[in-house]
């Protein structure tokens, strides 16, 4: 197994978590990657960490943005620049487990998916375990997926040689939710690999931290993205709401 991994990661004043997320990656067995870090105009010295990385590591690459532009353009332009086989996704403050890819590759291959996820661990911001664990279901359908965005952005790996480059929606969150969805109006299923392979760090500040700004996000998106009638957006966000209350 020899295909090229492109990681992509968004990052904007990530400082205080990118060394960790980065040696997540260097420490994957599996070795045929590249990680294409985009900066999203940092204020902070997080692109002299980066940089501290990129002088012993050619694997891993830097572009940084003129203007701030947000994590769907941070994305998008890291999409553009790959030159993998596969194309994964890791947030800058987000950590894999060492077997991640290995795995995961390996699952994709021997049963011809074209977009799969994984189970992940919840952590505190400090790093700290919360307990929580989110095991994901078998597959997914475009309809599955409306009801809820049910595949973490940190264990997603599309195949690109079968699908192409597909980029995100311009939207400033739930961007991610967008490209599962325009992933499975082409692919009947996104399949889970039940295994925990990575840990999704829960920072306070997060979009995922404001249910009001989500539904908000989704409602959105269902109507200008998907192109839903008011009606169905609305059930479908309601849907939301009924699984939020019930987690």
């Amino acid at each position: 197994m020899n295909n090229l991994v492109s990681i992509i990661t968004p990052s904007f004043n990530s400082a205080k978590f990118i060394a960790e997320t980065i040696n997540s990656v260097i420490s994957q067995t599996y070795k045929n990657w590249e990680m294409i870090i985009v900066d999203d105009v940092s204020t902070d010295n997080s692109v002299q960490i980066i940089n501290s990385f990129i002088e012993k590591d050619d694997r891993i690459k830097l572009h940084k943005l003129k203007n701030n532009s947000g994590a769907a353009v941070a994305r998008n332009k890291a999409i553009e620049l790959s030159k993998g086989n596969f194309i994964a996704f890791l947030d800058s403050d987000d950590l894999w487990l060492q077997n991640k890819l290995e795995e995961q590759l390996s699952f994709m291959i021997a049963n011809n998916y074209n977009l799969t996820y994984t189970s992940y661990k919840v952590i505190k911001e400090d790093g700290s375990n919360l307990s929580k664990s989110i095991i994901c279901e078998e597959k997914l359908s475009y309809k599955d997926m409306l009801f809820s965005n049910k595949i973490g952005c940190l264990t997603a790996i599309y195949n690109k040689d079968c699908l192409g480059k597909i980029y995100m929606p311009n939207l400033k969150k739930r961007q991610d939710y967008a490209l599962w969805l325009k992933i499975l109006k082409k692919e009947s299923y996104a399949y889970g690999l039940p295994k925990i392979l990575a840990k999704y760090r829960n920072r306070q500040e997060s979009i995922s931290n404001n249910k009001i700004e989500m539904l908000k996000w989704n409602w959105k998106l269902y109507r200008q993205v998907e192109k839903l009638s008011y009606f169905r957006a609305l059930f479908y966000v309601s849907s939301n709401v009924l699984n939020k209350l019930l987690k």
